[in-house]
């Protein structure tokens, strides 16, 4: 139904915006941690590889200084800058957090313990020595010290980078994925607001504007069959009077003639044509001021029986078979003798546009329907004819009050028969192909029987 669909289409709706904000949000994070780690990493790992080098020289050419000079000065400035740099080693430590940075700065910790003993053994040895000169090989055991702690630097360096390079992938393929995921669902989301837009225009909007077409032609139908319907009862009322007194007069005629004169024979078709005109005056009657039905509860076949049975052996003549379907048990709320009406005027129109050698079949069919603008169990009364259809010029007139493709019909028998069904909460519908036949249906509510239908009899 279009409300599942509606909900169906609202909660994917919902899905996707959460989904699309998801994915904004989650990119605002990686940015965060992106700028983050950027923070950190030049604070801490490239800014501990630097300074350890630069200090790391420094030590150095000042401890050389020493050896040359052996200044007592430069020895105080070794000790005081080699201490700082130490404790600048085990401040620094807690601000590493990835396991081959935190294992490189413990290596350069041990090898700078190294380094200072290297420089204290080579401080001794200056101090026992006399005169001035270099000390060779506790030169060469501070240099090996120095460059190891240098080539550490460049390692811990060097693995930071490494590690920022993962990260800087890893953030850009999230980026990616989550600007796919995005764009993936604003298309979806675009796709789903035009298949809704189509939904509702085609399942809400175009049937209210078929049904307002549909309203406006049945209150212009109705204005025109009011003003029709008022003349033809004028109109009746003004025949009816004078008819009355032509067809009294011509009794009293024919009571004076004898029989077997043309006179006779003569007041018999004035007679007949004053009847076919009182039928006409009849109709206009009914169309002008249609009865109101009184409504009874009975089983849905009954009024297709009763016309089957009174009609049967009329079309036999014709060779026209007339079959009622096995049909379903249902009840309906109408006015038997108005239904049976109007069946009776479907079936006779249904045996004229068969002329000769046909069928015209009857069926009940179980089903809903939209009376009263909304879908309710209704009740179709079907007569169905093998005839010659109605041509599409004919079609468009066919409910027209006094509209006739026969030369002797009034062109009120589709209309009447449709006011009644009206009159029921029902509505009169037909479908024709040319050469094929044609089937008109009165679709009526379904009820339930009551206690009072309990007993009825076909």
């Amino acid at each position: 139904s279009i409300k599942a669909r509606l909900a169906l289409l609202t909660t994917l709706i919902c899905l996707l915006a959460f989904v699309i904000g998801w994915a904004a949000h989650t990119s605002w994070q990686e940015v965060g941690h992106l700028k983050e780690h950027f923070s950190r990493a030049h604070l801490n790992s490239f800014e501990i590889a630097d300074h350890l080098q630069s200090t790391i020289l420094q030590l150095e050419s000042t401890l050389m200084r020493y050896e040359l000079h052996r200044e007592q000065k430069d020895w105080e400035d070794f000790r005081t800058n080699s201490q700082a740099l130490n404790l600048w080693i085990d401040q620094k430590k807690p601000l590493l957090d990835l396991p081959r940075e935190l294992e490189l700065l413990n290596e350069i910790d041990a090898a700078y313990d190294n380094f200072i003993a290297a420089a204290e053994n080579l401080f001794q040895r200056v101090n026992q020595q006399k005169g001035f000169g270099l000390d060779s090989s506790g030169r060469e055991r501070v240099a090996e010290e120095s460059a190891r702690l240098l080539e550490l630097g460049s390692k811990l360096e060097e693995a930071h980078r490494k590690v920022l390079e993962g990260f800087l992938s890893t953030s850009q393929k999230s980026v990616v994925l989550l600007q796919r995921v995005i764009f993936g669902a604003l298309f979806v989301l675009l796709g789903l607001g035009i298949w809704m837009s189509s939904t509702v225009y085609r399942e809400m909007i175009a049937p209210l504007r078929t049904r307002l077409v549909e309203s406006q032609a049945l209150i212009e139908r109705h204005e025109k069959l009011a003003s029709l319907g008022m003349l033809a009862a004028g109109v009746a009322h003004e025949i009816r009077n004078p008819l009355t007194a032509i067809k009294a007069r011509l009794f009293t005629q024919q009571k004076m003639l004898k029989p077997g004169t043309p006179e006779l024979a003569d007041a018999e078709v004035i007679g007949q044509e004053i009847n076919r005109l009182e039928r006409i005056v009849k109709d206009f009657l009914q169309f002008a001021r249609p009865a109101d039905p009184q409504f009874v509860t009975v089983p849905a076949d009954a009024p297709l029986r009763e016309a089957a049975s009174l009609l049967a052996p009329q079309l036999e003549k014709a060779n026209i078979r007339l079959t009622l379907d096995s049909p379903p048990s249902a009840w309906m709320r109408v006015d038997p003798h108005q239904i049976k009406q109007v069946l009776i005027n479907l079936i006779q129109n249904a045996a004229d546009a068969i002329g000769q050698n046909g069928t015209v079949t009857l069926r009940l069919r179980l089903g809903t329907a939209r009376l009263g603008g909304k879908s309710a169990k209704a009740v179709t009364l079907e007569v169905a004819d093998t005839g010659t259809g109605i041509p599409p010029k004919v079609e468009r007139r066919l409910f027209d009050p006094f509209f006739s493709t026969k030369e002797s019909g009034t062109g009120l028998g589709l209309p009447i028969a449709a006011r009644i069904v009206e009159k029921h909460g029902g509505s009169l519908q037909y479908q024709t192909q040319v050469n094929r036949g044609t089937i008109f249906g009165i679709v009526l509510p379904r009820v339930e029987p009551d206690e009072t239908s309990q007993n009825f009899t076909h």
